[in-house]
């Protein structure tokens, strides 16, 4: 791929035609020659080209070829449709009519949005203050962190403000009471659902008292709009309604995954604004938090309130078709909602654009049984990633599926969430995440500057409010430079570098915070991070941590890549930046391999320091690895191939990174294996969801803490670029993949890493 080979023949093979000064000054042509190299390889070198093959992908075929298919009743079998900052997860009706036996058995069908949050009550006026615990720093200086999760102002803090599931709506039967999965599911019935990836149409069909039932299910892309067709004999003659009803919120007993709460209906309100002219307007509120929807119908249907917070469609007059749209949003919708009809026109436009416009890799050809896996696991994160993972406030790490910490985004997974954004040429996308970011710095500020930091420091695990929330978190430090990096893929995207003024103000003033965050031994005079802080690998003692090797590796990385920003915005280096990358502490060493951290260097030592994320690789494979001696990583990934814990608590996303780390380091067997390694925490099922921590102390229950993973699928598209594009200074085709014959790869609009 870096061969200039070719083009020095086509010079030396003779005079170019039409240019008769060339013959005369054969000098001026080599000269010529050798500037034109030079500029062609700072180019390639540089700048994030692109890779597409010479034979163009039949994308269609690519994407319809893994359409998730449902042929029986499944708890774990959520499909969902959705537009970035809203989904609608459903079941193998169509709706959200078996939604208990998911949450018990599987995976959630919820509604929900990123707009949409609750707080409760503070009358005791709890505060970070109250929830926090004095430090000493390594600077010798004692600050305050809001880490005390278990007292009541941490709890109140930790659990505020919330997400708010927005509605569920399912089949009842004509006595408006719930279906069970028997009433669908027996062996003489027919089951199908299909999810259409190309249009984001789901498409259901069941058997309902000897009645067929298709269904079909779309989000609108520009708004928070369900439509949906239900054809029936079953709804001409009453015996099957649709029931949208109201929860109080979730069950905040629960941290993860926590069920729909059903109880104290007197606490909320759902009050039918007005029913007429095929329209209903309903006000959900609970104390200071409210939002609206609107419910629009066909002739023939008729919208009764049933219950408190329960609402009823059903046909009259013998008509065998509704066609129902459920809009959701923080004010009352306007007239003119979109139909049925045109919410699927939109969707099947918005999702083909989608397919046709970013980039794609075709495995087609391919001998290894492998590369069928990769491919389907390829579409369906690209779907639930765009249709998850985009919205007004940065995503939870089960995106739009179910809650997980109350709602709350953990920004160190931002980089899983959203550089893959970037790598597959889809920069409007990861747009709409640091956006937030943006509108986000003076509470960064305010935070920096309360911890005696200059710039702007990131909370780790927050709300809509960007404030912090009390426990562990505020210890993190590895979701710092994350802002640096995304800013720098969209950058390098950007041939007009608008990027460079858009996010100049979140590189320039984390670099800032970065710089600031570390201090200087006055004996040795290098620089060092902590303690206190909690390290990636989230198995050390936080008061004593210090120097660990991703979070050194990346705030040395992250420094160099804002000075570079300072100097095409035409500022000069900050030169106390340059003191801190010249004299930070190396990246840690013990026995000839990279340990977690510089305090506790036992990583290898016993069993129990090497369980959760082996991070120590990341700084050659997220990062590209300049202060790294490969013989060293090389070792190191042979220890952790070796000898880490894969049994207890490894997580989705370290699988993709360790297949960077081995990517860059020459070994495509290594990084094929371990990308698609069967192991705990990286299993993905048929809808493309990837559960972790998986409980099986309840005899017949089947129940996850946490159902679905989506850093987990993030990480996937991020590691299969790197193992596809490759980085700048790679000069390989396909580095992540074994030059053995049985590959064959087309790649179209994939960008490099760094």
């Amino acid at each position: 791929m870096r061969s200039d080979g070719g083009l020095q023949a086509r010079f030396r093979s003779g005079p170019i035609p039409g240019n008769r000064r060339w013959d005369r000054h054969p000098a001026l042509l080599w000269m010529a020659v050798m500037n034109l190299k030079t500029l062609i390889t700072i180019a390639i070198t540089v700048l994030p080209l692109p890779l597409r093959s010479a034979e163009t992908i039949d994308r269609h075929a690519l994407v319809t070829r893994h359409h998730p298919v449902n042929r029986a009743f499944d708890p774990d079998s959520t499909l969902s449709v959705g537009n970035g900052g809203f989904a609608f997860g459903v079941d193998i009706t169509g709706l959200q009519t078996f939604d208990r036996e998911h949450h018990l058995k599987g995976i959630p069908v919820e509604t929900l949005s990123r707009w949409c949050w609750h707080s409760a009550p503070n009358p005791q006026g709890h505060d970070l203050a109250a929830a926090s615990k004095t430090y000493l720093q390594g600077d010798g200086r004692k600050v305050d962190y809001p880490t005390e999760a278990s007292i009541p102002a941490g709890d109140w803090l930790r659990k505020n403000p919330h997400h708010m599931p927005l509605g569920r709506i399912r089949f009842v039967t004509g006595e408006n009471t719930e279906l069970v999965p028997a009433d669908i599911a027996s062996p003489e019935q027919t089951l199908e659902q299909t999810l259409e990836l190309w249009t984001g149409v789901l498409s259901s069909r069941f058997d309902y008292h000897g009645m067929p039932v298709e269904v079909t299910t779309a989000c609108n892309p520009k708004m928070d709009l369900i439509a949906v067709r239900i054809k029936s004999k079953a709804l001409a003659e009453g015996s099957l309604k649709v029931e949208m009803a109201f929860p109080r919120g979730h069950d905040l007993a629960i941290k993860n995954n926590p069920p729909l709460d059903w109880s104290q209906p007197d606490s909320h309100d759902s009050h039918l604004l007005s029913n007429e002219n095929r329209r209903a307007d309903i006000r959900r509120s609970i104390d200071a938090t409210s939002y609206h929807v609107a419910v629009c119908w066909n002739k023939g249907v008729e919208f009764v309130q049933a219950g408190r917070h329960q609402f009823v469609i059903s046909n009259i007059g013998g008509n065998d078709e509704l066609a129902c749209t459920f809009a959701f949003a923080p004010e009352r919708l306007p007239a003119g909602l979109p139909d049925v009809d045109g919410t699927l026109q939109a969707s099947a436009a918005h999702w083909k654009a989608h397919w046709l416009n970013g980039a794609m890799v075709d495995f087609s050809g391919s001998t290894d049984p492998r590369a069928a896996m990769i491919e389907k696991r390829m579409i369906l994160s690209q779907f639930l990633m765009a249709s998850q993972m985009a919205g007004e406030t940065p995503p939870q790490e089960s995106g739009l599926v179910c809650g997980t910490w109350y709602g709350k985004h953990h920004s160190e997974m931002i980089w899983w969430h959203s550089a893959h954004f970037a790598l597959w040429g889809r920069d409007e996308l990861l747009k709409k995440n640091l956006d937030w970011y943006l509108s986000r710095l003076p509470e960064a500020r305010s935070l920096a500057k309360s911890r005696g930091l200059n710039g702007a420091r990131w909370a780790k695990m927050t709300g809509p409010d960007g404030r912090e929330s009390p426990g562990g978190n505020p210890l993190i430090i590895w979701n710092q430079p994350h802002l640096v990096h995304l800013c720098e893929l969209l950058r390098r995207n950007d041939p007009g570098n608008a990027s460079n003024q858009r996010y100049q103000p979140l590189v320039l003033e984390t670099a800032e915070c970065l710089a600031s965050m570390a201090w200087q031994d006055d004996s040795t005079r290098n620089y060092h991070l902590g303690p206190p802080l909690w390290i990636a690998q989230e198995i050390y003692d936080p008061a004593t941590s210090r120097d660990p090797s991703f979070e050194l590796s990346y705030w040395r990385w992250a420094l160099q890549t804002a000075q570079a920003w300072r100097e095409r915005l035409g500022m000069p280096r900050e030169p106390q930046w340059d003191e801190v990358i010249r004299n930070l502490a190396p990246i840690p060493q013990k026995d000839g391999l990279y340990v977690a951290l510089a305090s506790h260097p036992d990583t290898f030592d016993n069993i129990t320091s090497r369980h959760d994320h082996p991070t120590m690789l990341a700084p050659l494979g997220l990062l590209p690895g300049d202060d790294v001696d490969r013989a060293t990583m090389n070792r190191t990934l042979d220890a952790v191939l070796a000898h880490w814990d894969w049994k207890t608590k490894i997580w989705g996303w370290d699988y993709p990174m360790i297949a960077m780390t081995a990517t860059r380091l020459g070994r495509p067997a290594d990084a094929l294996e371990i990308l698609l390694r069967q192991g705990p925490n990286n299993i993905y099922l048929p809808n493309g969801h990837c559960p972790q921590r998986v409980d099986e102390s309840a005899p017949n229950v089947r129940r996850r803490e946490i159902p679905v993973y989506l850093p987990a699928n993030g990480a996937f598209l991020s590691a299969l670029a790197l193992m596809v594009a490759g980085w700048d200074s790679c000069e390989k085709d396909y580095p992540g993949f074994p030059d053995d014959g049985t590959w064959k790869i087309r790649a179209e609009g994939l960008k490099r890493m760094p």
